[in-house]
């Protein structure tokens, strides 16, 4: 018995450092890693996900996008998506991060319980929407984030320190899809708990009267407006483009957190392509 009291003594601590240290590293959580590349300035590109395919999900993240982008606004899906896209996309060591449908409060929370690295929030305008919405990714004081711990985002109640350090791990992208916002965009982006001013450029076009005309003089200077305001407060600045060309061209012009598509819009582009290749050698 002896024995055994010296080796428990002994090896028990180390088994406990063990499973303190796995659960430091390893699942499906990003544990505010891509909060920390935004916030340090680097340039991170994504795509969305909006089919509601797991598979498709997947072939994005083993492509290499440093994120990927759920999309319950305009997707397939819904939030049953996030369960099986974080934990297959972190697979690859890729965060997923969730448009969420509207600011409800119960919408950024399900999604954040379910293991998303941040959330996406659209159509907002004034500073005073966003600061209701914000407060919807942050558990109290800082916001009204509903608490629990039977849930991925506390390792099913293995890590309730989770808690503890959530509020600083959660990345918050707010949408700037119209005229309102843009002028308001200064003030959006100095709100505390906003990461990333993020366009939609086909809603901002819209409403600026220029539908899809993204080369239009009053949708580039609205685009200017917003990454200056953005880059004054030290906040991200993102946006969706249609490929890679384009999204290198705004990388060049100091864009740092930026949408390529979608994995719908990937494949079909794709698939257009090849099928026009073999069509004209029949020709």
């Amino acid at each position: 018995m002896k024995g055994k009291g010296k080796i428990d003594d002994e090896i028990l601590p180390r088994l406990q450092h063990s499973s303190l240290c796995r659960h430091d590293v390893s699942g499906p959580l990003d544990r505010g890693r891509l909060r920390a590349r935004v916030a340090a300035g680097d340039v991170t590109l994504g795509t969305f996900i909006g089919t509601a395919s797991p598979v498709t999900a997947e072939v994005c993240a083993a492509a290499g996008f440093d994120w990927l982008l759920l999309d319950l606004e305009h997707g397939a899906g819904g939030e049953e998506q996030v369960r099986a896209t974080v934990p297959i996309a972190a697979a690859y060591g890729v965060p997923t991060v969730v448009r969420v449908e509207s600011d409800a409060r119960i919408r950024a929370g399900r999604v954040l319980d379910a293991g998303a690295a941040g959330v996406m929030l659209p159509r907002l305008e004034t500073v005073a929407e966003v600061q209701a919405a914000v407060a919807h990714l942050y558990y109290p004081p800082h916001g009204d984030r509903g608490v629990a711990t039977y849930n991925r985002a506390c390792r099913f109640g293995l890590d309730p320190g989770a808690l503890v350090r959530a509020n600083d791990e959660v990345l918050g992208i707010v949408q700037i899809e119209s005229a309102r916002a843009v002028a308001n965009a200064e003030e959006i982006a100095a709100v505390d708990g906003v990461d990333v001013l993020f366009v939609g450029p086909r809603d901002l076009s819209h409403d600026l009267g220029v539908p899809g005309q993204v080369t239009a003089p009053i949708f580039v200077e609205a685009l200017e407006q917003v990454r200056l305001a953005a880059r004054k407060h030290e906040k991200a600045c993102g946006l969706l483009v249609s490929d890679g060309a384009a999204a290198a061209v705004k990388v060049a012009e100091g864009w740092t957190f930026v949408t390529i598509g979608s994995d719908s819009t990937l494949l079909a582009t794709a698939a257009a392509a090849q099928l026009t290749r073999a069509r004209g050698g029949l020709t």
